[in-house]
């Protein structure tokens, strides 16, 4: 293990890749890819002197403190903390000042069995069968007759590791009016969801699960995807078509969580959730020659928090299966928030929101989505300046590492 810090957990994924890393190559080498490979690689090497760093001398106490480098794997629990708060910057100012709402959609445990041999498209299809699936409710003049926008994000894990994969989706409660197909009126209006109220979550079931089986049916037919392990059998065009009917009888996991409120609290939410990794270092509690053992919540009772021991090699194969395909964005706009031409649109809804807040105010009535218009976007703090952890003193210089030599453990 790398030195102890008190900031630091006791325990970490590193540990356990270095620790039990080799016996899971011999044992499952031959089914990762060459990225699940990297990730190990670089989070058994983050943070060490493998990966070189720096001395920050301080010139006050004259007291040194040593830092290695950073892997940057988006896999790994201790980086990407910089990146985060970059990101969460840029997010603040395309945040609308109305109520949002919390929906996950959820992949069957059928549909997560094959997704494990087809990772890239079959997220890309949870991707694309989520959106369609809120612009098409949303847009529905029956439900709401508005375009929404949406912050998705993709998890693949449940609480103990097995494969889960789920899209997140931050969504506005409500947006200019548009007509059945998401088109935006010529001359629209602000469309605000009820209070504490997004859309029917059965509806938002049934669409999404006939959106994703139409892309799975595509994918098939077009030869797009590979079946191993326990999918093997589903090669077989028969038995496809069993499995998509069983899926179509049954009812898909859409959960519209209670609303965020305003955007200070979606912030907040984003500051926790968006980056996650599948495990956290803060869960372990112990990793050994014996196994690793970490907590879970146990939501089946009452989100109890338990706690699970495994073999090194089976927690490592069960964090594996988290490594997303190269390439793979996990976190997306859609909608309103969609990248192209986001600030026209943007600009569009806070002036149709101040229109509502100023009729509001003349009506006396508090029309839903209008009181809040004049709610700040919330902001990140700026990052503090450095200074020495032992005298707090700002007079550092910098002194280089050179990168130690590593084996390579691939």
């Amino acid at each position: 293990m790398t030195p102890a810090d008190p900031a630091r957990p006791r325990w970490e994924v590193a540990d356990a890749i270095r620790l039990h890393g080799e016996a899971f190559l011999r044992k499952h080498g031959g089914h990762l890819s060459g990225t699940q490979k990297k990730a190990l690689r670089d989070l058994a090497r983050c943070r060490t002197a493998a990966l070189g760093g720096h001395v920050s001398r301080c010139l006050d106490c004259d007291r040194d403190r040593i830092a290695y480098n950073s892997c940057r794997n988006r896999h790994c629990p201790k980086c990407g903390a910089l990146a985060r708060a970059r990101w969460l910057e840029k997010e603040a100012a395309h945040l609308l000042p109305v109520e949002y709402f919390h929906v996950v959609f959820t992949l069957p445990s059928e549909v997560a069995e094959l997704a494990e041999a087809n990772p890239a498209p079959l997220y890309e299809a949870l991707f694309r069968a989520a959106a369609a699936t809120l612009r098409e409710v949303a847009a529905n003049p029956k439900r709401l007759g508005a375009q929404v926008g949406a912050l998705m994000v993709l998890h693949t894990w449940g609480q103990n590791l097995h494969h889960h994969p789920h899209v997140h989706a931050v969504v506005t409660g409500g947006g200019p009016s548009c007509d059945a197909r998401g088109a935006v009126d010529a001359d629209p209006t602000w469309k605000a969801c009820r209070p504490g109220f997004f859309l029917p979550v059965r509806v938002l079931s049934r669409v999404f699960r006939r959106l994703y089986l139409a892309q799975l049916q595509q994918l098939f037919e077009a030869g797009r995807l590979a079946f191993r392990g326990r999918s093997e059998a589903l090669a077989d065009p028969r038995a496809f078509a069993a499995r998509l009917a069983s899926l179509r009888a049954r009812e898909w996991v859409v959960y519209a969580k209670p609303p965020f409120g305003g955007p200070e609290r979606v912030l907040k939410y984003l500051a926790r959730y968006t980056h996650r990794v599948a495990l956290s270092n803060a869960r372990l509690a112990s990793v050994d020659g014996d196994g690793v053992r970490f907590q879970y919540k146990d939501y089946a009772d009452a989100g109890r928090t338990k706690a699970m021991t495994l073999s090194g090699t089976e927690f490592l194969r069960r964090f594996a299966l988290h490594v997303l395909p190269p390439g793979f964005v996990r976190i997306r706009h859609t909608g309103l928030l969609a990248h192209r031409d986001r600030d026209e649109r943007l600009a569009l809804c806070r002036r149709l929101l101040a229109a509502e807040a100023e009729r509001a105010v003349l009506t006396g009535a508090e029309e839903p989505g209008a009181a809040a218009a004049t709610a700040p976007a919330g902001s990140i703090a700026p990052a503090a300046e450095p200074c020495c952890p032992h005298c707090g003193g700002r007079r550092l210089i910098r002194l280089n590492l050179p990168h130690a030599p590593n084996p390579d453990t691939s």
